[in-house]
């Protein structure tokens, strides 16, 4: 059993318009899941610098950033990033290039776990356009069918979808199992299912649900989603 999470962070910028990273942190700490996926979680402009630093990790949490190699001061890849034990083994990571109109991608790794089990998780920020959407949905399907190695894997991120069957949903719907998460958005007043956890076939979600503490309400305009997964 292992407990997964995505939350679009939105740069640690609570609905109080105040950047507190160690707020952001807390509720990552309330969550308690073993692997994490960000989003928005580099500043935007500059050299998009990560919001939650190394050392802020290092000295207040379980958790250690998969480094993927991009910007020097970057945790992740267009703002997505992955967070995992500090016990877990990094097999294998990577950036995925999305077609876009903007700057869009997912990323993607092949984590060993402290029980020994082998983990695939991608972890995706979709476009605002559902035309776009889908595009991008096919390109990460694609890429993972491409894939040389093979290994059970986890989708999670902000798909910016608010139909509920049809879109890129029903593209990934094809080939991974959704999780029933709940409204995530916005933090205040939820009223949409934007952020999504994926899993394929071989997984079983045991749970899931919105992580709805007074701090998640606070910061960002997302609520952190969860799920449980038996391997």
């Amino acid at each position: 059993m292992i407990k997964v999470a995505s939350y679009n962070m939105r740069k640690s910028i609570g609905t109080d318009r105040r950047r507190r990273p160690e707020r952001t942190l807390q509720v990552l700490c309330e969550i308690n899941a073993d692997i994490v996926a960000l989003q928005e979680a580099d500043r935007r402009f500059g050299e998009r610098s990560a919001v939650l630093t190394g050392h802020l990790l290092a000295e207040h949490s379980d958790y250690k950033a998969i480094p993927f190699g991009t910007k020097a001061r970057s945790m992740g890849w267009h703002g997505n990033a992955l967070l995992v034990r500090k016990d877990a083994t990094i097999l294998d990571c990577e950036a995925i290039h999305l077609p876009a109109l903007e700057p869009r991608g997912a990323v993607m790794a092949d984590v060993r776990l402290a029980s020994g089990s082998v983990i695939r998780v991608v972890g995706m920020h979709l476009d605002l356009s559902g035309l776009w959407r889908r595009r991008q949905a096919h390109a990460i399907i694609t890429h993972l069918q491409a894939s040389t190695h093979q290994h059970p894997t986890i989708l999670m991120g902000d798909l910016n979808e608010w139909s509920a069957q049809s879109g890129c949903l029903r593209d990934f719907a094809s080939h991974f199992t959704f999780a029933g998460t709940g409204k995530s958005f916005h933090a205040r007043r939820p009223m949409a299912k934007l952020d999504r956890i994926m899993a394929s076939p071989e997984l079983t979600f045991t749970g899931a649900g919105v992580h709805d503490s007074l701090q998640a309400r606070t910061a960002s305009d997302h609520l952190p989603i969860w799920a449980t997964i038996k391997l």
